[in-house]
C-alpha cells in the first residue's frame, strides 16, 4: 500500500505539473506552486524529483539506458545494428512515444513544451548525451575494444535516431495523424539504419 501511494503522489506530481506548464508557461510555475496545487510539501516534490526539469522530463530518464540494454539483450550473432533497427521498427508499430510517433493529446503537448521551452532543451540534450555514453560503454564491452570506435559508432546511433524522432514529431505537430505517417516513418527507418549497417558494418556482431 505504501509503494502504491508513493506512485500515486508521483503521478499527480507529474500530471500537476505538466497541466500548469502548458497553462502558464515553464519558466512561470514554481516548485511550490506544485507542490501546493497537490497539497504536499516542496520538500516532498523534491524527494520525487531531484529537478524542476524532471518534472517533466522523467519518462525520457526512464529510458536513457534503452539502446545499451537492447544492443546487450540482443540474441546471438545479432549485430548492434540489426538489434536496434529491430527494436526502433516494433516502437514505431507500437506508436511509442520515445519514435516520435506518438499523437496522443497529451504526448504532443508534452512535447512541444520540451522543444519551446531551452532549459527542458537543455536538459533532453544531456539525456542524449547520458544515452550516448551507455551505449558507448556497452559497445566498448561487446566489441573487446574500448576505443575511439565504440564512440564514433555510438554517436551515430543515437543521433541516428534523434534524427528520425525529430521528422515525426515534425509531421505530427504539423497536424498530419501517426497513422498516416506510419509508413513513411518505418520505410525511414529503414533506410536509415542501412546506413548505419553500411558504415558500421559488422562491427559488435557478436559471436
Amino acid at each position: 500500500m505504501r509503494e502504491l501511494k508513493k506512485q500515486q503522489t508521483q503521478r499527480s506530481l507529474w500530471r500537476t505539473a505538466i497541466e500548469l506548464f502548458l497553462e502558464r508557461g515553464f519558466d512561470n510555475v514554481s516548485v511550490a506552486e506544485i507542490a501546493a496545487a497537490v497539497q504536499v510539501s516542496k520538500k516532498t516534490v523534491f524527494n520525487y524529483y531531484a529537478t524542476k526539469e524532471d518534472l517533466v522530463l522523467s519518462p525520457m530518464e526512464a529510458h536513457v539506458d534503452d539502446a545499451a540494454r537492447i544492443v546487450r539483450e540482443r540474441a546471438p550473432g545479432e549485430t548492434a545494428v540489426a538489434a536496434l533497427r529491430r527494436h526502433f521498427l516494433a516502437m514505431l508499430a507500437e506508436r511509442d512515444a520515445s519514435t516520435g510517433l506518438n499523437d496522443t493529446p497529451e504526448v504532443l503537448s508534452v512535447m512541444r513544451l520540451i522543444q519551446s521551452t531551452p532549459a527542458l532543451q537543455v536538459r533532453a540534450f544531456a539525456f542524449h548525451r547520458h544515452a550516448q555514453e551507455l551505449l558507448e560503454r556497452e559497445l566498448a564491452a561487446q566489441s573487446g575494444r574500448d576505443d575511439v570506435t565504440a564512440r564514433v559508432a555510438a554517436a551515430q546511433i543515437i543521433y541516428t535516431r534523434a534524427a528520425l524522432v525529430t521528422e515525426n514529431l515534425r509531421r505530427l505537430f504539423a497536424g498530419e495523424p501517426a497513422d498516416a505517417v506510419y509508413p513513411d516513418a518505418s520505410a525511414d527507418a529503414e533506410r536509415a539504419f542501412d546506413l548505419l549497417e553500411k558504415g558500421l558494418g559488422d562491427y559488435c556482431g557478436g559471436p
